[in-house]
């Protein structure tokens, strides 16, 4: 890579920070280590990050709570969170928080390089161009290029790359049922596991970001199928 992705991997196990270290590296990424909250944040505030794969059980805090306090102080970087196969909860409030991802352990530290060049992929810009496309539902505004997202009064809605990428999907297909099976290998090229939630997760996100979370106007749930975009899409430049 020309310029590689900068991951900062964040685990209390010293040998877990090793192996992973030694491998992202050899899989092309900068890679910087931290075996604690404090220690996180210190190389948050000196380097330049692009994402992170933080571990819920440190040393000094809770990753869950980093993970919304980073959300809210860095919205642009990317975090994966580590969780016990057990831990299932924390997986569904890592999501809640802003999370991108999350890994159960034990995990293939292949599997964990292919979530971040998909997270990655995920949240990369493309250069805007001279004339921007765009979707336009219930009076918000969607930007292509600059993944944005304008609401009805003219302010930005603030989304995740996963939310945003989610929204693409509905967008790109007013009208169709969409199965979580079918909306996860559209957002993250993965296959659902019988308790995957994410999507779930992030459909709740949006909903709330969009104010459809009481009345499910423009994301309706469609039992035993899915979920579907119910508002008219206008594309335009």
């Amino acid at each position: 890579m020309d310029n590689p992705s900068h991951i900062l991997v964040v685990d209390d196990d010293p040998e877990i920070r090793r192996l992973l270290g030694k491998y992202l590296d050899g899989q092309g990424f900068r890679v910087s280590l931290a075996g604690s909250r404090a220690e996180c944040e210190a190389k948050l505030s000196e380097l330049k990050i692009d994402l992170l794969v933080l571990d819920v059980m440190l040393p000094d805090g809770s990753g869950l709570d980093l993970c919304r306090s980073l959300r809210d102080r860095m919205p642009g970087l990317s975090v994966i969170l580590l969780t016990a196969l057990k831990e299932d909860v924390d997986r569904i409030i890592g999501l809640e928080f802003g999370a991108d991802d999350y890994l159960g352990k034990p995990f293939n530290p292949r599997e964990l390089a292919a979530r971040i060049r998909a997270v990655l992929r995920r949240g990369r810009q493309e250069p805007r161009p001279a004339v921007e496309r765009r979707y336009i539902f219930a009076n918000y505004v969607a930007n292509i290029e600059s993944r944005t997202l304008t609401a009805p009064n003219g302010s930005p809605v603030d989304l995740t790359g996963g939310e945003f990428e989610l929204l693409m999907v509905f967008l790109q297909r007013p009208g169709r049922i969409l199965s979580r099976d079918s909306l996860l290998d559209l957002t993250q090229g993965r296959a659902a596991d019988p308790f995957d939630r994410s999507i779930d997760i992030l459909v709740s996100r949006l909903r709330r970001k969009l104010g459809d979370a009481s009345v499910f106007n423009m994301l309706k749930t469609v039992r035993n199928k899915g979920y579907q975009l119910a508002v008219p899409v206008e594309r335009g430049a």
